[in-house]
């Protein structure tokens, strides 16, 4: 599995846009919990995990992505295993179970489990690749990826439930669904959508939404102008914080809302606006171009992929990237309801952190093993 590593086609690039977020993001963890004695040794958290994350980079390059497809059922067996005990043992946080606690350290094996699906359905797109692209070839990517989506959505996390239907959703696109199939998906999605939005304005209770799930959602179309603490006031410090930055900000560690705390969970789900508070516009677009690189870099190694299992892994990892970045952002910006999804790179988390440097280590081993374009 190691023999056929040149290291000439390592991306750097993409390894040095993936070091400066997360960089940037650790600095920003720092001025964003300046002050908080609790919080204060999330930063060395944050700084190990993203070491071990590089180490984890150079390791998965090494190996020949197709080694992990033949290891594809223990991986699937593993993360559900894990799943299951999360569900019943793991640690309760916003209406959800999301965590065990190893000593000092917290671990969300969801994290892990959103590069075990692309794994998993990378294999299945390429064990099935000259398969007729009909409803059996769909409902086989979507029995696979339903075992986890499942497990997860028992704990219950919906918004990494939405992460992965987006992945196998966009998975399916590059890997040739029909057009009448995405038709179907697409009207059975607005019907979906147009349905708990209009069951939450009439203030219906939906069975399988938690109540605060619901509750954002509600905040989201129908916010209470009355309401002094919650969900609105989160996105309402966020946009004080991101209309005060300006073009250049108010300086590094001189944010009134992040430093003053009036903006919560400022380290992790509204550290966008904490970076745009403190380095204004600049520092927002920054923050945006830096992960655009690092999609554009995987979506480079997709089109280069030698095989159908390359090219899934990568369009995978620069899906899940780019809807949890666009997701986030749109948070900050109030623009889509509070899901609890993470900016990439950024924000604080080294379960999420560690997950997205094994996927770039994965998409690394992809680049390594090329195929040569002929003309």
């Amino acid at each position: 599995m190691l023999r056929d590593v040149s290291w000439r086609y390592f991306d750097f690039w993409l390894l040095g846009a993936v070091v400066l977020a997360t960089a940037f993001g650790t600095t920003m963890i720092r001025s964003a919990i300046a002050g908080n004695e609790v919080l204060l040794p999330l930063i060395n958290r944050q700084i190990y995990f993203a070491l071990v994350g590089l180490v984890v980079i150079f390791v998965f390059a090494a190996i020949d992505y197709r080694f992990w497809m033949a290891l594809y059922r223990p991986i699937y067996i593993v993360i559900l295993a894990f799943l299951v005990t999360l569900t019943g043992f793991g640690q309760t946080a916003f209406g959800a179970q999301r965590w065990f606690q190893v000593g000092v350290l917290f671990l969300q094996p969801t994290e892990f489990a959103k590069i075990a699906a692309i794994l998993i359905l990378a294999r299945y797109f390429d064990f099935t690749q000259n398969r007729a692209r009909d409803l059996r070839w769909i409902t086989g990517a979507v029995l696979w990826a339903s075992g986890i989506i499942g497990m997860i959505l028992l704990q219950p996390n919906l918004s990494n439930v939405v992460v992965l239907s987006v992945i196998l959703s966009v998975l399916l696109w590059f890997n040739g669904v029909q057009l009448k199939h995405i038709a179907v998906v697409v009207v059975v999605g607005v019907i979906s959508v147009t349905s708990v939005v209009g069951l939450t304005a009439a203030n219906i209770r939906i069975p399988f939404l938690q109540e605060y799930q619901q509750d954002r959602i509600a905040n989201f179309i129908l916010p209470d102008e009355n309401e002094t603490y919650g969900e609105k006031y989160n996105v309402d410090q966020a946009k004080i914080a991101i209309g005060s930055g300006g073009l250049f900000g108010k300086g590094y560690g001189h944010g009134t809302q992040t430093q003053l705390r009036f903006l919560k969970v400022r380290h992790t789900d509204f550290i966008f606006s904490a970076v745009s508070e403190e380095f204004g516009l600049v520092g927002a677009l920054f923050v945006v171009i830096v992960i655009v690189l690092i999609i554009w870099r995987c979506l480079r190694a997709a089109q280069k992929a030698r095989d159908v299992a390359g090219m899934t892994i990568a369009y995978g990892v620069a899906t899940l990237i780019f809807f949890q970045g666009m997701v986030n952002i749109g948070v900050n910006l109030n623009i889509v309801p509070v899901s609890g999804l993470p900016l990439p790179f950024i924000s604080y988390g080294g379960s999420g952190l560690t997950s997205l440097m094994l996927g770039i280590g994965l998409v690394e081993s992809v680049a390594m093993r090329y195929r040569q374009l002929d003309f």
